[in-house]
């Protein structure tokens, strides 16, 4: 009811400018982050990605893009620290996700 009302759950993906030599990878990974599949996780990943994607190396990139690929449920439980982390998911980019989450927003 609310699309056909021209309203939609996620707020939409502020436009950026990214200085990053892979503009259109940012641009689908900040898309990605904030279209999850709860609302929880969408404001955690998506608030990550406006903040810092323009800043992430292409190995920051690349832990993020694997990030987005694990299920919804059990990154978040990774995150707040619900469930220890898989070793290939024990990354700096979920341990600067987590300082977000517990508000160092400068990471």
């Amino acid at each position: 009811m609310a699309a056909a009302m021209g309203y939609s759950a996620a707020p939409p993906a502020p436009e950026m400018s990214f200085r990053h030599p892979m503009d259109e990878r940012c641009k689908k990974l900040q898309f990605r982050a904030w279209r999850r599949g709860f609302r929880e996780i969408d404001l955690i990943l998506g608030g990550f990605a406006d903040r810092n994607l323009a800043t992430l190396d292409p190995e920051g990139l690349a832990q993020f893009e694997h990030l987005l690929d694990a299920p919804d449920q059990m990154t978040y439980a990774w995150i707040v620290g619900f469930e220890p982390a898989p070793k290939e998911y024990a990354t700096p980019i979920l341990e600067a996700i987590r300082a977000f989450v517990h508000g160092d927003r400068n990471r």
